[in-house]
């Protein structure tokens, strides 16, 4: 969990800000229902924290505690949604009707759940506290382990490469050469190489040679610079505990919310374990950042930020050849409304230029976060695109729902807009769309 604020907090929540957390329109949609007292009972709240017990349909309400600071949330509901209906109608009531959620001490199942949040926030790094000589051993011990692994790799594609991509005969699944990366404690090249079967034919040779130039460099990372060596760690599966990034250089802005995305983890796992993606860029440095947020089952994403709001804090970023993202450090008071304007983008030129920049330090870089101004979205028979007058980039297939684009064309009619996303080699990504009345569109759901 991030550290406390420092300042005053918002002490009421305007309904716009409630409704932007919702993670589609069916949930605002169902948290309006939930908006009046009548379906509440036992809700209050310390200033901190507010609390509820929602009736459903079955014979136990749904218990509900939500802490305002980061926010986060926890309902005893079934629902995969984060924040879910239960969270974002108890926030209405409390926006909309104070006088309907009491001044009072958390609830003890409320209490039991705020207590555990404030002890995992002060559990100090495992880095931090273990013997340097015996850190510096297992760290030793997993890279030749990472090195071994590598190397076993460039031999598995270079045979896959001799025998012909076509030829089938020879070529067994890739789960195995996987397993064998996760025994190499390598799970970033695991999860690469796992997504070789996937493939269609003719992008092998291409994901061939970037895994074939990973695995390369990850057997000689000592020998590169900080930066690249940073990245390839990174690429390859080790990480860094936030504590000790938070620990180093940290970056103070007013950062404004240009997007946010929750969706599964991965293909193949558990459904219900979802990241949450939000993007920043600075008011006075015009840097970017990403913010990364995990929700295990039962409990949601802690980060959640309203899309085009300002959020004073300070972010260390981690170290790599193309830093972006970072962990949230002190924040100096609630996010506030944004400027009334879009933010200022780039030309479809201006942006492939900037990508080609970007993948210069990072070559494994599928797509980088990117402002378009004036662009205009069109459906052709090649697919959806969004074009300046002068260029045109197609949008990533499967990137955005059908449903979300045909919103996107409803509100241009024509007209050119300010769209963020992300952009690289398979196309943009939307995220978020400001039309004529300056006001963010997320389309990251349907």
């Amino acid at each position: 969990m991030p550290p406390p604020t420092v300042g005053a907090m918002e002490e009421r929540w305007s309904t716009e800000h409630v409704l932007s957390l919702a993670p589609d329109a069916a949930s605002q949609k169902a948290a309006g229902k939930l908006s009046t007292p009548a379906p509440w009972s036992a809700a209050g709240t310390d200033g901190t924290a507010l609390w509820g017990e929602c009736r459903g349909s079955g014979s136990t309400p749904y218990r509900t505690v939500i802490e305002l600071a980061t926010p986060a949330y926890r309902c005893s509901c079934p629902s995969r949604k984060f924040p879910c209906k239960h969270a974002l109608g108890l926030l209405l009531l409390w926006s909309g009707t104070p006088e309907a959620v009491a001044a009072a001490e958390p609830a003890d199942w409320a209490a039991d759940w705020l207590a555990a949040r404030r002890e995992r926030a002060a559990i100090p790094s495992a880095q931090a506290t273990a013997d340097p000589a015996a850190a510096r051993r297992r760290a030793e011990k997993r890279g030749a382990r990472v090195a071994a692994g590598a190397a076993e790799l460039r031999l598995r594609l270079a045979d896959r490469i001799r025998h012909g991509l076509a030829d089938r005969s020879t070529a067994g699944p890739w789960e195995e050469v996987a397993a064998r990366m996760v025994d190499a404690q390598a799970p970033g090249l695991a999860a690469r190489v796992r997504e070789l079967d996937g493939l269609p034919q003719e992008r092998l040779l291409e994901e061939y040679a970037m895994l074939h130039l990973l695995a390369t460099a990850a057997t000689r990372i000592d020998e590169l610079p900080a930066g690249l060596a940073a990245t390839v760690r990174t690429r390859v599966g080790y990480t860094t505990d936030a504590a000790e990034i938070l620990a180093g250089p940290t970056v103070r802005d007013r950062w404004q919310v240009l997007g946010s995305r929750t969706a599964p983890m991965g293909d193949g796992g558990d459904d219900r374990l979802t990241t949450r993606r939000v993007w920043l860029r600075g008011a006075k440095t015009g840097r970017p950042a990403l913010l990364l947020a995990f929700g295990r089952p039962d409990q949601a994403p802690d980060l959640a930020v309203p899309t085009g709001h300002l959020l004073e804090a300070e972010l260390a970023f981690h170290p790599a050849a193309r830093p972006l993202r970072a962990a949230l450090g002190t924040r100096y008071g609630a996010p506030e409304p944004g400027p009334a304007a879009p933010p200022t983008g780039l030309t479809v030129a201006e942006a492939v230029a900037g990508y080609g920049t970007a993948v210069a330090d990072d070559p494994w870089l599928d797509a980088w976060p990117t402002v378009l101004a004036g662009v205009v979205p069109v459906r052709t028979p090649e697919g959806w695109q969004l074009t300046d007058g002068h260029h045109t980039v197609p949008v990533r297939p499967s990137a955005v729902p059908e449903p979300a684009l045909w919103r996107l064309a409803a509100v241009s009619t024509g007209r050119p807009l300010t769209v963020f996303g992300e952009y690289g080699h398979q196309g943009f990504a939307p995220v978020t769309a400001w039309a004529g009345d300056h006001r963010p569109i997320g389309l990251t759901t349907a």
